[in-house]
């Protein structure tokens, strides 16, 4: 064995690679798995506002155009009556409902506000969709 001259000691005891042993009283920190977070993970207020805005524009954009062609004020009145709620009040509130039943069957934590938002972001996609088909 040779050592090496003209080495201090103190030299060698600043290079050492100990590891801090892992705390026994965190059960989640031992078995490797991440806590769950303490607040629930929310789309902002701003996103969902302005997906439904959105959504009330392009459910309503079509029917202008329509009333400048000639089609009469009551046609159109009839089909918006039954479209713009479908879309903008329908699919967000299809997706509210579901999100509760899973929040009860499944015990998941699936925030209100999140479906909401999606609902609007679907509905959007869909009305987009529907545009497209029919342009």
């Amino acid at each position: 064995m040779t050592t090496t001259p003209n080495r201090p000691d103190s030299t060698i005891a600043n290079h050492t690679t100990e590891r801090p042993a892992p705390m026994k009283d965190n059960a989640a920190q031992t078995s490797g798995l991440r806590p769950h977070p303490t607040e629930p993970s929310l789309v902002p207020k701003g996103i969902t506002i302005g997906l439904a805005f959105f959504a009330l524009t392009l459910s309503l954009s079509g029917y202008g155009f329509r009333l400048a062609v000639g089609e009469e004020l009551s046609a159109v009145l009839r089909h918006a009556a039954m479209l713009v709620p479908a879309f903008v009040i329908g699919i967000p509130l299809l997706f509210w409902l579901g999100s509760l039943v899973m929040n009860k069957v499944t015990g998941s934590s699936i925030q209100r506000r999140n479906a909401i938002t999606l609902g609007l972001l679907t509905s959007s996609v869909a009305m987009l969709w529907l545009m497209g088909t029919y342009s």
